[in-house]
């Protein structure tokens, strides 16, 4: 006799495929998909730039939201894959969360406004408007809205004074990267807008390499490192004049 499987319901199943298969899914075609782009379609690695077309409204939204939003990839990132066995000998884990939730709020709105800047910018100029793709709209919306579930999970957090769900988030995402067996169990039963936070930013990641996100991955930072140099050009002496004779032209029969 075979023993039994274990039965799961059907909140276990979807819980397991959105939180546990899903994630190598979205990570698979980041790294696959940005690869083949880069060799294949380089002339498309790029942002797309509309600078030309209302300059000041541009700088002002882009330096907002780049500034934001490196802030929170940042916090996301060392937040997540840090182990609490780290940063524990230095701060505990309720400090941790208090910092991240004022650090990561101020970001957030910091970078809400840039972007919301830029759709404007974006959606409400009509030459603009015509240079803009599906994919252009697209992401940006996306964004907008991961933001906004962002800054929604902040009076959950507040509520959450222990910090047991942060440290939740931290073993699920680093159970993803890692391959441990039920990572998914970390977040189920989780408030709706860090679900939601999750599987918006997992789609981000699985539609990075077929949107103008590519061109974060190419950050002129070799610039800093290089060694300085002058083009020096020297005028050419004059040339004497000559005169050229040209024949009369002969019809062809």
């Amino acid at each position: 006799m075979h023993p039994e499987l274990p039965t799961l319901s059907a909140g276990d199943w979807l819980n397991q495929a959105l939180f546990g298969y899903y994630p190598y899914i979205c990570l698979a075609v980041l790294v696959v998909g940005s690869i083949l782009r880069f060799d294949r379609e380089q002339y498309t690695w790029r942002s797309g730039s509309s600078q030309l077309l209302r300059r000041r409204q541009l700088v002002l939204g882009s330096v907002l939201f780049h500034a934001g939003i490196l802030f929170l990839l940042l916090g996301h990132t060392v937040g997540l894959l840090t182990p609490h066995a780290i940063y524990s000998q230095f701060i505990s884990a309720e400090t941790k969360q208090m910092l991240a939730i004022v650090a990561g709020s101020v970001a957030g709105v910091v970078c809400l406004a840039g972007l919301t800047i830029l759709m404007h910018r974006r959606f409400f100029d009509a030459r603009v408007r015509r240079t803009s793709t599906f994919g252009d709209n697209a992401i940006l919306i996306i964004l907008f809205v991961q933001l906004v579930l962002g800054l929604a999970t902040v009076p959950f957090s507040l509520g959450h004074g222990d910090a047991s769900v942060m440290l939740r988030l931290s073993s699920w995402a680093q159970g993803i990267l890692t391959f441990q067996p039920g990572a998914a169990d970390y977040v189920r039963g989780l408030d709706w807008p860090y679900q939601a936070h999750l599987l918006l930013g997992l789609t981000i990641f699985l539609l990075f390499p077929f949107t103008r996100l590519v061109h974060m991955l190419s950050a002129p930072i070799w610039f800093l490192g290089r060694r300085g140099w002058q083009l020096v050009r020297t005028r050419a002496p004059e040339m004497p004049h000559r005169s050229v004779s040209v024949p009369p032209h002969t019809p062809v029969e």
